[in-house]
């Protein structure tokens, strides 16, 4: 069960099924603000959530939990992953914790935490924290009733999260004159979001902006940026943004119509801070997701790409180990380690804008410096998780493709940390082959693997 609980980013799974259930959220709860709850002085916590209609039952849940065990709870509402993960070091909180199942349907819901340097909670203190949801025995140091916590709302929340976005905006520049197509998802950044392009100057033209609890994710946002590529071209944007449900990936759509990933938004801010002497080390953090073509890229620049494992918590640690300021992911998740702990989507737009206004430069000249290698991506529902060299038709068929590919390609499969699927991912230098190899092994997976 331990296993079960924390799965690449906390918590996640469909609504009244474990472990979104509102009995284990209460515990979770009770279970957190014990393990936080160190010293006497007044403990705070920051719970923020996006749009889904089951994050009231969550937020209550976990109020009354961190209530219980004497934290102070002050409610933000709706806003974006990396604007708890601000708050919260930002007001020396204890803990932040965000409600939301990020790019995943309305069905689904999530709780992760964040601490009070505002980084992702350890796999150490999650595995804690799991010992004491689960165990029936565990001793818990309840306060008295004169101790338990309050909870409050924080009305201006918001307006500190867009404060802190525009401070990351050179104050020497502004967006006046541009025209931008923004998608929010129906999620977390429906009200932050525009604000914040608007006051630099920018002309927005709002998509999923309108959330009713229900439609968050659906058809918009990160995972549908043709909604936004065909807006651009048809309204002669000069970029688009899609943001996901709770507004801590990106991904960019050029004047031209182009979509463009996040190793794509990376190449383009490596490479101007590499130009400017800025980047830490001559280093980038990515992870084993991220095309071929970023290696290549940062390697004529005598630079490095340090690969890790899938999730921005990965990207982040590497970053603070080997004392790099920049990374993220192919997905969106960017991470800009002087300005924010975690992936933030409107601030890595916000820097992705930055150079296009410091190099009077469209986005389609400044991402043309990478060119992306031929990389197929599917996603294959699976009943269980077994190590995939264990089973010897999917080690052969990666043996196949592998010597098919050769030394300029790659195949990576692995397991999702939050949906019961396997990834495939191959990548080479002939598309038609590439995808070819990627069926194949899907076809493998989904006969051998159920």
């Amino acid at each position: 069960m331990l296993t079960e609980l924390f799965g690449t980013d906390g918590l996640r799974g469909q609504v009244n099924n474990f472990p979104m259930q509102p009995e284990v959220v209460i515990r979770l709860g009770l279970a957190a603000g014990q393990y936080f709850r160190n010293g006497n002085k007044k403990h705070r916590v920051l719970i923020g959530k996006d749009t889904r209609l089951s994050g009231y039952v969550f937020e209550t849940a976990l109020t009354s939990g961190l209530c219980a065990s004497g934290m102070d709870v002050y409610l933000v509402g709706p806003l974006p992953t990396p604007a708890i993960s601000f708050l919260a070091k930002n007001m020396r909180a204890d803990l932040g914790v965000v409600i939301s199942a990020s790019h995943n349907p309305f069905q689904d819901n999530g709780i992760k935490f964040f601490d009070q340097d505002g980084f992702k909670l350890k796999e150490s203190a999650e595995q804690d924290i799991s010992r004491l949801v689960f165990d029936q025995e565990a001793t818990w140091d309840s306060p008295r009733a004169s101790e338990i916590g309050r909870a409050f709302k924080l009305e201006d929340s918001p307006g500190r999260y867009i404060v802190s976005l525009k401070h990351s905006f050179p104050s020497s520049l502004t967006l006046d004159g541009l025209k931008i197509v923004l998608d929010c998802a129906n999620g977390a950044t429906y009200k932050v979001a525009p604000l914040v392009f608007q006051e630099l100057g920018a002309e927005v033209i709002k998509l999923g902006v309108d959330p009713d609890g229900l439609n968050i994710n659906q058809d918009c946002g990160s995972l549908h940026p043709e909604h936004v590529q065909a807006r651009v071209l048809e309204t002669g944007a000069d970029l688009g943004i899609a943001l996901d449900g709770d507004g801590d990936r990106v991904i960019v759509v050029d004047e031209k119509g182009k979509i463009l990933d996040g190793d794509q938004v990376l190449a383009v801010c490596a490479g101007d801070c590499i130009e400017k002497k800025m980047l830490s080390g001559n280093k980038l953090v990515a992870t084993v997701m991220s095309n071929k073509a970023l290696e290549i890229f940062m390697q004529d620049r005598g630079g490095e790409l340090i690969r890790t494992p899938v999730g921005d918590k990965h990207v982040v640690q590497a970053m603070c180990e080997h004392g790099i300021s920049l990374g993220g992911e192919q997905s969106g998740h960017l991470i800009f380690l002087e300005h924010s702990t975690t992936g933030d989507g409107i601030l890595a737009a916000l820097q992705m804008l930055k150079i296009m206004q410091e190099n009077g430069r469209p986005a389609s000249e400044l991402a043309g410096i990478l060119e992306l290698f031929p990389q197929t991506l599917i996603n294959v529902p699976v009943g269980r998780r077994v190590p995939f060299e264990e089973v010897k038709e999917v080690r052969q068929a990666v043996l196949d493709a592998e010597n098919v590919l050769g030394a300029k390609g790659r195949v990576l499969l692995r397991y999702s940390g939050t949906e019961p699927k396997a990834r495939v991912m191959v990548e080479g230098e002939d598309g038609g082959v590439v995808e070819s190899m990627a069926r194949e092994l899907a076809r493998t997976i989904r006969d051998f693997v159920k």
